[in-house]
């Protein structure tokens, strides 16, 4: 039924119409509201991944708004923050000096104040620092906000040509070969798309170990994501393996490994 239009009966009282960037109870969906100064607690900023654009206006509002940044590096961070005309108060929260400066912080939130954390790219805490600090910030029971954005675990999944669900993700893969090798056979028995990030320096011994295992196995190896020069190069393990062999690999990278059994779908 619709609306009476105003004047059209007087008797009649027209229907509300909530207003677009107001928020409606069961609607799926939020409008933005600027902070101002955030809420006392942790807030989680994704950040981008490579291409700059990628940061959401969120997350430009609450790292504009945070009493403090808790990242890896101030100096990276340092970088991001002047290209997006934002000035904080930067500290350092790294596989370092994680343990020591959780007191600190948690201090800082006690006393009403606000912690935005973010890591060199992505998602906080995915492969990255803070995952003992956001355990600490829940069981001091301070509030938790996580802003979603970047992650090079879903972007290189989404687009992999692999089946999505389920999936495991085991972060960076072991230094030693012996351990990466015990890893990587782990994954080629999975049955779910295994998923990795690798360093320019060890992928093509990584390569080599898996095709020499199952050379037949299907391995995608994303590289360079959201950047120009973003590269998916799919395939038998042989096959990507001499793609990089006659190319030398530049760039982070994420390797993703076929599962065990894959659906029939699954056709290239």
């Amino acid at each position: 039924m619709t609306s009476a239009k105003a004047g059209e009966h007087p008797d009649e009282e027209a229907s509300e119409v909530p207003s677009p960037v107001e928020a409606v109870e069961n609607d799926p969906f939020e409008a933005p509201q600027p902070s101002g100064r955030l809420p006392a607690g942790l807030h989680l900023v994704a950040t981008p991944i490579g291409n700059l654009g990628d940061i959401t206006p969120r997350a430009v509002d609450a790292l504009r708004n945070a009493d403090l940044i808790a990242c890896e590096d101030t100096r990276h961070s340092g970088m991001l923050l002047k290209h997006l005309g934002i000035k904080a108060r930067l500290i350092s929260l790294n596989e370092h000096n994680e343990a020591q400066r959780i007191p600190q912080l948690l201090d800082h939130m006690r006393a009403g104040g606000s912690v935005a954390m973010i890591s060199d790219a992505g998602m906080p805490t995915i492969s990255d620092p803070g995952q003992r600090f956001v355990a600490a910030t829940v069981g001091a029971g301070f509030v938790i906000d996580s802003l979603p954005g970047p992650s090079a675990v879903l972007t290189a999944l989404s687009a992999s040509g692999l089946p999505t669900t389920p999936f495991y993700f085991g972060g960076f893969l072991p230094h030693k070969k012996g351990a990466r090798t015990t890893e990587l056979t782990a994954a080629l028995a999975r049955d779910a798309t295994s998923i990795y990030f690798e360093s320019p320096y060890r992928i093509l011994d990584t390569l080599e170990i898996l095709a020499t295992a199952s050379p037949e196995h299907r391995v995608v190896v994303a590289r360079e994501l959201t950047k120009k020069f973003a590269e998916f190069q799919r395939g038998t393990a042989t096959k990507v393996l001499a793609h990089f062999q006659a190319k030398a690999p530049k760039g982070e990278f994420t390797l993703l490994i076929a599962p065990a059994t894959p659906p029939k779908w699954l056709t290239w």
